[in-house]
């Protein structure tokens, strides 16, 4: 069976129809968007066919006058792939496969693509091939063509492959199976965030909207070396480190999936455990790429899907990246930012000690003597606290401590009642 070679590009035709609510200026942002998330996944555009409709056409998406021009120009460019700017239905999906004598997917299928060749974790294998399945059970009428050309290309990887030929049935069984598989990993990822709690590390989470740099940024300041391209979702699969703030304090950094405009439903919904990290967190770092011409709009994205997570009370600091490309016409959509280059070290220090900074306006100061055999109390003060006053009283012989100190933490009201 022929596989696809990594470098040989897949020569691709894309397809978007402006609707009434999209501006001219959106609709190009998505489009190149579009063209990104092709190249991330093996292809090449060739062409880009557009057209402005009242509403899609119900049976093949674009109307008619385009379609033909989309098949002439199929013919002539013989592409490997046409790939749809939206989730097509079932039916549209059927007929444009009877119509076009080449592989057709949609945005939704070159997402799913591009997740399938990124997870690197059991958990994201299994998230990925349940995405996968819950998109194709209702697409299974009709597909034979496509459903028999395994690993044949974009939009036929990834675990949920080789199951594309089996019944319906034996589809909803394994949807069955894997969802039980995920519950377990989630208790897991649960009982390991409950256990993170209890040695009460500050939690901070990288958010953004996808190719921002978040791991790039992520690795400055942990020296983790994760995966950092520039590319569509680089990272997949969350990853946690310890790191030092200026202050002393440690804190947990996590670096989390990026979030895309339009993300599939059927992605939402699998990914959102990976996401549940964001809902632990005490603060979010929100990386912005201030170079991208349509930056306000990844913001937007941003916040909407936090807002669906529940997550609208932690405090978050908005970092717009990539200070050394900025876009002519960027402007801050928020007061508490900052402007920096993931790669200038003088700028990941003042990230940190902004950081550290209102971590530190979020806390509440203690002021303590603490006698020599109390070391314990000390550790966990130097570790788990921003000690700023440290001093040894040889008249009183006691440590005499002051900082500051999460209000959630179990010592809070020990050192509350000491201050009396």
């Amino acid at each position: 069976m022929h596989t696809l070679q990594r470098n040989e590009k897949e020569k691709t035709v894309l397809v978007g129809c402006q609707l009434p609510g999209d501006d001219e200026v959106r609709f190009g942002h998505s489009l190149d968007e579009l063209e990104s998330l092709t190249e991330t996944a093996g292809g090449e555009v060739i062409l880009t066919l557009t057209q402005k409709r009242e509403r899609v056409h119900p049976a093949t998406y674009i109307g008619k006058g385009k379609l033909e021009e989309l098949l002439a120009a199929v013919e002539e460019t013989e592409p490997d792939l046409v790939v749809f700017n939206d989730e097509l239905s079932p039916s549209q999906l059927r007929n444009l496969t009877d119509m076009l004598s080449v592989r057709i997917i949609d945005r939704t299928q070159l997402i799913l693509d591009i997740f399938a060749q990124r997870a690197a974790t059991k958990e994201g294998h299994l998230q990925v091939e349940l995405a996968q399945l819950n998109y194709l059970l209702p697409r299974l009428s009709g597909q034979g063509v496509n459903l028999s050309r395994l690993g044949a290309g974009i939009g036929t990887r990834g675990p949920g492959e080789t199951k594309l030929e089996t019944d319906r049935r034996h589809i909803r069984g394994r949807i069955h199976d894997l969802k039980q598989q995920l519950k377990t990993v989630v208790e897991h990822r649960k009982r390991y965030r409950a256990r993170r709690k209890e040695n009460q590390s500050i939690q901070v989470s990288l958010v953004g909207y996808t190719n921002a740099g978040k791991s790039t940024l992520f690795n400055k300041l942990t020296n983790a070396g994760t995966f950092e391209e520039n590319q569509l979702f680089a990272t997949l699969d969350p990853l946690t480190r310890k790191t030092q703030l200026p202050s002393g304090l440690d804190i947990l950094l996590t670096d989390t999936v990026g979030f895309i405009q339009d993300l599939p439903t059927t992605l939402v919904a699998a990914f959102r455990s990976t996401l549940e990290e964001v809902t632990e967190a005490d603060f979010i770092l929100h990386v912005v790429d201030s170079s991208n011409p349509d930056y306000t709009t990844h913001e937007k994205t941003v916040h909407k899907l936090l807002e669906e997570l529940n997550v609208t009370d932690v405090p978050m600091l908005t970092v717009y990246n990539k200070k050394d490309e900025v876009d002519p016409e960027f402007i801050p959509s928020t007061t508490e930012s900052l402007l920096i280059s993931a790669l200038d070290a003088k700028d990941i220090e003042e990230l940190k000690a902004k950081t550290s900074d209102l971590i530190k306006s979020s806390m509440e100061h203690y002021n303590v003597e603490l006698s020599p055999s109390e070391g314990e109390w000390l550790s966990t003060l130097k570790r788990d606290s921003i000690l700023e006053g440290f001093h040894f009283n040889e008249e009183k012989e006691v440590y005499e401590c002051s900082g500051y100190i999460a209000k959630t933490h179990p010592l809070y009201e020990s050192l509350r009642e000491r201050e009396k």
